[in-house]
């Protein structure tokens, strides 16, 4: 692996969003992982070797373009040389045809070989896509230690982690472009995909197939964390939400629950147990809202609980009945579930 990037503050221009991680851009030619580094590597060995092939042809063409004085005499001597030089130059491109296919294929099967090598994960994923957002759940042995969020997927650094996909509507495809390849979540069908990150940071992905009116707006932020790091995350995301901090707070968790909100959504500690849509157990610690399409603050909580359909059109979540007095204490009590 090449050296990598200093630490420091990159601009994640999508999503305007200013984000703590190595810099670069979304680009499978910037890799930060085992698997993303061979299909970079992979990329350039086919651009240098089809570069190289495109320029023996052009050479070719040239000198078959080149002026030829007529000849003096004997031209049935000439027509079959040239003939027969016909037949040669054919021969010579069909045997360096051949040999071409099967450099790249050797090439490809190398590093396929290292993409599907057998490398024990220590960390399991459910990642389900709908439109238009990323179901993420964490599988353990122990079911105290599941827990689910959205959008957002954390996982240690140099650590093997598998991604068990899959669809509840439409075809969706998942990318993060720095850290794996690309690979569709089918409804009915789980697929596997191995991602890892060899610094902490922040990468981003994106819905890399076309899967409906929001598709632009389905987007994922890869957090990768140290060990130590990681491991505090995840007992933080396993505890239930904390109770209100405040008499705003609580009186946002009275609203919220009398709402038809707790009819999809789900918090963990209350009774609230929705499984339609994102779990908002702790979601105020997430970084962005609606799929990556708006940074988590405050004010952004209360224009999508307003108007989701006016920041996202033709999202499933509906539009919600509130007193003008009932959305800011609402807004405050997410973004105190951390």
């Amino acid at each position: 692996m090449r050296p990598r990037c200093a630490f420091r503050p990159s601009l994640i221009w999508s999503t305007g969003l200013l984000l703590t991680g190595c810099s670069g851009p979304q680009s499978s030619l910037d890799p930060y992982g085992p698997d993303a580094d061979t299909l970079a590597r992979l990329f350039w060995n086919f651009t240098g070797f089809l570069t190289l092939v495109w320029v023996v042809t052009m050479f070719a063409l040239l000198f078959a373009l080149r002026p030829r004085p007529e000849p003096a005499r004997d031209p049935l001597a000439h027509e079959q040389n040239a003939e027969h030089g016909m037949v040669l130059t054919v021969a010579i491109a069909t045997a360096l045809t051949v040999i071409s296919i099967a450099a790249l294929t050797v090439v490809s099967y190398g590093a396929q070989r290292v993409l599907f090598s057998d490398r024990s994960p220590s960390l399991s994923i459910e990642v389900t896509g709908h439109q238009w957002w990323w179901e993420v759940r964490y599988e353990d042995p122990r079911p105290s230690q599941t827990f689910a969020t959205a959008n957002e997927i954390h996982i240690p650094v140099a650590t093997p982690v598998i991604l068990k996909l899959a669809a509840s509507d439409v075809i969706h495809s998942f990318w993060v472009p720095r850290l794996a390849g690309k690979l569709d979540l089918i409804p009915g069908r789980t697929n596997e995909l191995r991602i890892q990150a060899d610094k902490p940071g922040i990468y981003r992905g994106q819905c890399a197939e076309f899967c409906g009116w929001q598709h632009a707006h389905m987007a994922m932020l890869v957090v990768a964390h140290t060990q130590e790091d990681f491991q505090a995350w995840r007992a933080a995301q396993v505890s239930p939400a904390k109770p209100p901090a405040d008499a705003e707070q609580k009186r946002g968790q009275e609203i919220f629950l009398k709402s038809p909100c707790v009819m999809c959504h789900q918090i963990r500690g209350t009774p609230a147990a929705g499984k339609v849509a994102p779990d908002l157990t702790h979601v105020g610690s997430r970084r962005t809202i609606a799929a990556a399409t708006l940074p988590n603050t405050r004010g952004n909580l209360a224009a999508w609980i307003v108007d989701p359909q006016g920041i996202k059109p033709g999202v499933h979540m509906p539009l919600i009945k509130l007193d003008a007095g009932e959305i800011q204490p609402l807004a405050a009590y997410l973004e105190g579930l951390k």
